[in-house]
Formats: C-alpha cells, sequence, structure tokens
C-alpha cells in the first residue's frame, strides 16, 4: 500500500462529476489498483475513490506541477493535481487473514448447548451434532412433554437456513425411536432472522428464536465465576 499526504486539487469525471477544492489530503493506492482520497475526517468513507480494476498515470501539468490521472473500467477519470508533497511511503501489508466475527455459529452453538432453555421453556440437550444422513443437526433436545426438538443455529437466519432444517426434520421424523411420542419439531434460532425467512418457517411449522448471544455470553461468564 502507498500513501502519500499532500496539498491537492481532486477532479472526477464519469457518471456524473465532482471537484473537490485544493486542500491537504490522504491518498491511498492499494495493491488491487483501488485509489482513494481521504479528509481527515468522515469516518471511513473516502471524499472520492476510484475501484480496480483501474490505472494510475503520474504525470504533470503545463507550468509543471504533479498531475495525477486514474482511470477505470469505463470512461471514469480521476484527476488529482498535487501541489505539495508532505509525506510518500509505501508499505507491504501481506496477506490479510480476513474478519474473524465475534459469536460465530460454533460459538452461539456451545452457549445454547449450555442454556437450551433460553430457546423454550424446559427444553434439555440431548446431544451435539446430532447425525442425519445429510449432515449433522446443530442440537439435539428435549422439550418438557419429552418430545424431539431439532435445533438448527445460525448468525443471520435466512431462507437457506429455513430448507437447511426442513430437510432435517423430514429424515428425523421417519426414525421411530425419535417419534415414540410425537413428531420431532425444529426450533429456528439466529441472532437475527429475516422476515422471509421467518414466515417460511412460520409456514413450515417450525418455532423462531431470536438469540441474544451477550446476554448468553453473560450467563456463561456468570458460570466460570461459581465456586460450586
Amino acid at each position: 500500500m502507498r500513501l502519500v499526504v499532500a496539498r491537492c486539487q481532486v477532479d472526477y469525471a464519469g457518471r456524473l462529476t465532482a471537484h473537490l477544492p485544493m486542500a491537504t489530503r490522504v491518498l491511498m493506492i492499494k495493491a488491487d489498483g483501488s485509489v482513494l482520497v481521504h479528509s481527515d475526517g468522515g469516518s471511513y468513507k473516502p471524499l472520492n475513490w476510484m475501484s480496480p480494476p483501474c490505472a494510475l498515470r503520474e504525470g504533470s501539468t503545463e507550468d509543471g506541477r504533479v498531475e495525477w490521472t486514474v482511470t477505470g473500467k469505463t470512461d471514469d477519470t480521476l484527476r488529482i493535481l498535487i501541489e505539495e508533497v508532505l509525506h510518500d511511503s509505501s508499505h507491504d501489508l501481506g496477506v490479510d487473514p480476513g474478519l474473524q466475527k465475534d459469536g460465530v455459529e460454533k460459538h452461539l452453538q456451545e452457549l445454547l448447548a449450555e442454556h437450551p432453555a433460553t430457546l423454550a421453556d424446559g427444553l434439555t440437550l440431548v446431544r451435539r451434532e446430532f447425525p442425519t444422513a445429510i449432515g449433522p443437526v446443530d442440537l439435539m433436545c428435549r422439550d418438557a412433554e419429552g418430545l424431539s426438538v431439532a435445533v438448527e443455529i445460525k448468525r443471520r437466519g435466512e431462507i437457506d437456513g429455513v430448507e437447511q432444517l426442513t430437510r432435517y426434520l423430514e429424515l428425523l421424523n421417519r426414525d421411530p425411536l425419535l417419534t415414540g411420542r410425537g413428531a420431532v419439531r425444529g426450533i429456528f434460532a439466529a441472532q437475527a432472522i429475516k422476515p422471509q425467512a421467518r414466515v417460511l418457517a412460520e409456514d413450515r411449522g417450525i418455532t423462531c428464536a431470536v438469540v441474544d448471544y451477550d446476554a448468553l455470553r453473560g450467563m456463561d461468564d456468570d458460570a466460570e465465576h461459581r465456586l460450586f
């Protein structure tokens, strides 16, 4: 990545036109070819930018001032007229491992396995990763009446997750060991459930449960600090 702090003027021409008058700004040129123009405010959003694929050409104007011309895959053009360079450095950041989000499905599964009653009163855990012919169900539980309950856990509840739980339930309800007292029902648990997914789940008799991850972690912390 190349970082340049400079007094510059920026003009964009393309689907629309935009002009940034002369001022001190940060010019960021990333390894993927993108060029971004930042000020000292506005949070993370650049004032102007050119997304890859694009090409940067460094030249000069007739009066000898440095001018960058950035051309995009269409006819878009970003012209940066530089009056003074205050800083210019390049840094090899290496391969980024990507964002690791807190509250991934595995941790949600662990927390809900310890506290299944947060999904429904009287719910108790039978087994995590209950096997089926098409993959494991996240949690197999029993309700207060002794009926089997399959729980599918997602960070974001979408239609695909409902479809997945539906396929599990179709297989589980063929097992007489699970259906001796009645049909296996399903709970679709997530930190957030999209309206379309909720409608589909309820239409198929599946209960939706929105999980408060922070509250679950608080319960987990309490358990860790108990003496007995």
